[in-house]
């Protein structure tokens, strides 16, 4: 079941944000909770991002991010992460399809994320739910204590 965030998530999303095997996928490199309250905050403002929860508790998050004016039919999914305690039971097929139905319901017609290039399993993922890969973003993400950046490819799945 998915639900909107709330302050009383931090410290669930900031341990599955800082794992070791997640915080390599998403936006910031390791940090005390104290810098990822500002962090969290923002997330929180933006009203677009869930938790997804199993068996009463956090399995995973994401957010949800739909484009003003010309581009109202296309949203972004981001900050996305699924609780390795919870890998491999379908957690992230269920997140994201309904991530993908609750944004048809709104009128969403084209969904676009970004993947590292390192991080083929998730790609292989995106595949089997339709996306597709659209380009590549070169030398586009860098973590802390990596000698060069990577690429990040750029997947959409359009919607009839």
């Amino acid at each position: 079941m998915r639900r909107l965030a709330t302050h009383e998530d931090i410290d669930t999303v900031f341990a599955l944000y800082m794992h070791e095997k997640v915080v390599p996928f998403l936006g910031y490199d390791p940090m005390p909770i104290e810098d990822f309250r500002a962090i969290y905050q923002e997330l929180l403002d933006g009203r677009n991002f869930y938790v997804y929860e199993r068996e009463g508790r956090i399995a995973g998050f994401y957010r949800a991010t739909r484009y003003p004016g010309r581009v109202r039919h296309v949203a972004c999914l981001g900050t996305l992460a699924v609780d390795p305690a919870f890998h491999g039971q379908g957690i992230a097929l269920a997140m994201v399809s309904e991530a993908i139905d609750a944004l048809k319901t709104i009128g969403i017609r084209r969904i676009e994320l970004f993947v590292e290039s390192d991080n083929a399993p998730a790609m292989r993922f995106y595949e089997k739910l339709g996306f597709e890969r659209e380009g590549t973003l070169r030398k586009f993400y860098k973590r802390a204590g990596d000698a060069q950046a990577i690429d990040d490819h750029v997947m959409a799945l359009l919607i009839d």
